[in-house]
């Protein structure tokens, strides 16, 4: 069986892109993020052509997560049990989902923004919100994973230069321990293997080049119970699709499980 994780960075601009990688990469359930598409919007249609079902939650705005199955999509949960909500809005960031003997969780959690902005007490208290959500199947017999773009890189080697960063979001101790804390609900982080150079980053900005330098960071992950990392054949970041014209900024990281 193989699972991936994608920031898509919108549907609408990549949907072509989408389409032939689903093909070509032979995966049976992909969890999307940042969706920037109504739900009303989406190509169920397009995407059942190919075998796949659809469950999306999703506004039109900068969020949406989506999960895409060839293999079955059942007890479907829109939304973070307890999410604290920003501004009084509570974002669509999170879907979960049973396809075949696996269920996913496709969450993007948010940036952050600035250290000491709002928006980053926020991400902390999403964060506790999920450990919450996701604990009971964490600690079950059925392979169980969250998988999505967390907005943090786990270590220093998951950033292409550490003084790059410094100050900023996504490597301070807090959001760290964050990671951290979600792991003791009983997950475990499975790291894929890069394609390319000694690190599986899996974005890499639009400025400055920052592709061709491999100047990336790994903050697409999957957090996989026991009985899923267990299963876990291979895993590895499939740069190929960073390249080219109309790429998302974020690699797809694809996971394949003996279940």
């Amino acid at each position: 069986m193989r699972i991936a994780t994608w920031n898509v960075n919108s549907i609408t601009a990549r949907l072509p892109r989408l389409l032939a990688w689903l093909e070509s990469s032979g995966t049976d359930v992909l969890c999307l993020q940042e969706a920037k598409i109504a739900e009303e919007q989406f190509p169920f249609d397009q995407l059942r052509e190919r075998g796949y079902e659809a469950a999306v939650h999703a506004t039109g705005r900068w969020n949406g997560v989506a999960v895409l199955s060839r293999v079955g999509l059942a007890d479907v949960v829109k939304g973070l049990p307890g999410d604290p909500g920003y501004d009084g809005v509570t974002e669509p960031r999170a879907l979960s989902a049973t396809c075949g003997p696996v269920r996913v969780w496709s969450v993007y959690v948010p940036n952050g923004r600035e250290v000491g902005h709002p928006h980053y007490a926020y991400k902390l208290q999403w964060f506790e919100a999920l450990k919450a959500a996701v604990y009971g199947d964490a600690q079950g017999s059925r392979p169980f994973a969250v998988l999505g773009d967390y907005n943090v890189a786990p270590t220093d080697d998951d950033v292409f230069d550490p003084a790059a960063f410094e100050g900023s979001t996504h490597v301070t101790p807090a959001e760290r321990a964050a990671l951290a804390s979600l792991r003791e609900a009983g997950l475990d982080d499975v790291v894929p293997r890069p394609l390319k150079y000694d690190r599986p980053f899996t974005y890499w900005d639009y400025r400055q080049l920052c592709f061709p330098k491999n100047r990336g960071m790994r903050i697409d992950l999957v957090y996989g119970n026991r009985p899923f990392t267990e299963a876990v054949k291979d895993a590895y970041v499939d740069r190929e699709e960073r390249k080219g014209k109309g790429a998302s900024d974020h690699a797809p990281v694809v996971v394949d499980l003996d279940v």
